[in-house]
């Protein structure tokens, strides 16, 4: 079956959502999800405040990846974040995830960006086994912290 990739339009947004509901389920997050398909449009297509990449197989979508730019301030350059990534279950182990990577780091290189980055939960042995297989590397001396709801909310009051 013929693969391929291709940017995100607005008339994908309910197969984006759907697919964040399918890796909030994964990710046994589920409860997180306030998303709605009226908030990714805005979001994604009004905004612009992430881009989406959509892998299709034969002219079905079975995947897709978000991302957006951040900054290191010690390069001087933006940066390509990826903030989620999924495959349907029934359509990996083809090389799909991988190929959706590769793409994001042609990304990256054309934009001039200085690193990839993006996080994964520790106990997914078999993403962790494939970003490593990439080349990719833990980065051990960094801890994520996180504001939000009331936590943020109030600091943003201060």
């Amino acid at each position: 079956m013929e693969f391929s990739i291709r940017c995100a339009t607005p008339e994908d947004t309910p197969i984006i959502f759907r697919f964040i509901c399918e890796l909030a389920e994964y990710e046994r997050l589920s409860r997180e999800v306030t998303a709605t398909v009226e908030i990714l449009h805005e979001s994604l297509f009004v905004k612009r405040q992430a881009e989406v990449l959509i892998a299709i197989e034969g002219e079905k979508p079975v995947g897709f990846a978000l991302f957006f730019h951040n900054f290191s301030t010690f390069k001087g350059k933006a940066c390509l974040y990826l903030e989620d990534i999924y495959i349907q279950p029934q359509y990996r182990s083809k090389g799909y995830g991988s190929r959706l990577f590769s793409e994001l780091a042609r990304i990256a290189v054309e934009r001039d960006c200085e690193r990839f980055d993006w996080a994964v939960l520790n106990w997914n042995i078999p993403s962790i086994k494939m970003y490593e297989s990439m080349g990719a590397e833990p980065l051990p001396d960094w801890v994520i912290y996180r504001l939000k709801g009331e936590a943020l909310k109030k600091l943003a009051e201060q």
